[in-house]
């Protein structure tokens, strides 16, 4: 016998496409929070071990990040050691990390680097006390975005010209997640690391993701290594309509929406466009992709509906 629905109750209701995307939105949301909040957890850890062990018994959060292996690349090439507290780890993290950006574009930087999670709390911070969000003309955005590359270079200089982790003094990333201020603050040697901690905190309360959209180093090795990435962010002219709901969630400020096909390399892998495009093929992760070029038709994106004169019932 076919089975029926108790008394009192209705039967479920397929979702709508539009619900179907807000249950999507949210569980990109709930499950990018745990990963991000899971590799800060992971961080914090280790930098907590570090204040407590024995002097050189475990490692420090130094050891533990990628653009160590960037800051002492140089030094390695040059004079075939390393800057001192740059630890083999650096050098293991930064090729796999590397490699991974090769094999599925940046999602280090939106799923798994604490200071990206650090500015995705306060862009939180900021919505739920309603502040006021500061929209960077397009002119000032693309010439603030080398600033990224300036610092990059100016690292790997002083790196290698003082034979020592010269970013350490001022890295935000280090001063927050080291935990020096909690348990060695000094306010004398400290001054200059919490200034620029208060003022990259500030920056992204009013901007998202400030650090990485015009400071990172790290985020301008990123958006080169990202032109080689197998995999990225397309967008397909026939599916697309052009509404531009993609580029509000981007917290990065480009804009899916006008990918050529696709996605700036500046993107950090979020996939928050993705899941807020209400036009399923409009915006995908496509590949293989060989330096930018796609190696397949944009086929998969349905094409835009023809419209039935008024009056017929035949399409024109």
């Amino acid at each position: 016998m076919a089975a029926t629905a108790e008394p009192g109750t209705h039967p479920a209701r397929p979702l709508t496409r539009a619900q179907r995307r807000v249950r999507d939105i949210r569980r990109l949301h709930v499950g990018r929070a745990l990963t991000q909040l899971a590799f800060a957890a992971l961080i914090l850890s280790a930098a907590v071990r570090h204040q407590f062990a024995e002097r050189g018994t475990a490692a420090s959060v130094d050891a533990l990040c990628p653009f160590g292996a960037v800051e002492t690349l140089l030094t390695w090439i040059t004079a075939g050691h390393f800057v001192p507290k740059i630890h083999q780890s650096n050098m293991v993290l930064g090729l796999s990390v590397l490699v991974a950006t090769v094999l599925v574009g940046n999602a280090f930087c939106g799923w798994v680097c604490p200071f990206g999670a650090l500015q995705d709390g306060l862009s939180w911070v900021r919505r739920r006390l309603r502040l006021p969000v500061v929209r960077v003309p397009q002119a000032w955005d693309r010439g603030l975005r080398w600033g990224r590359f300036v610092v990059l270079a100016v690292i790997i200089w002083m790196s290698a010209t003082t034979a020592r982790l010269w970013f350490s003094d001022y890295d935000p990333y280090l001063t927050v997640f080291s935990l020096r201020w909690l348990f060695e603050f000094n306010a004398r040697t400290m001054a200059l690391q919490l200034l620029i901690l208060l003022v990259v905190v500030a920056g992204s309360l009013l901007v998202d993701r400030f650090w990485c959209r015009y400071l990172c180093p790290l985020g301008a090795v990123f958006a080169v290594v990202g032109h080689l990435s197998i995999l990225r962010i397309r967008r397909s002219p026939a599916a697309c309509t052009d509404c531009a709901r993609c580029d509000t969630p981007c917290p990065m400020g480009i804009e899916p929406s006008k990918a050529k096909p696709f996605v700036s390399t500046d993107c950090v892998g979020c996939m928050e466009c993705v899941v807020a495009c209400p036009v399923p093929g409009s915006l995908r992760v496509d590949g293989p992709v060989l330096l930018g070029m796609p190696l397949r038709p944009d086929t998969l994106g349905p094409s835009r509906p023809h419209r039935t004169p008024a009056g017929t019932g035949q399409r024109p």
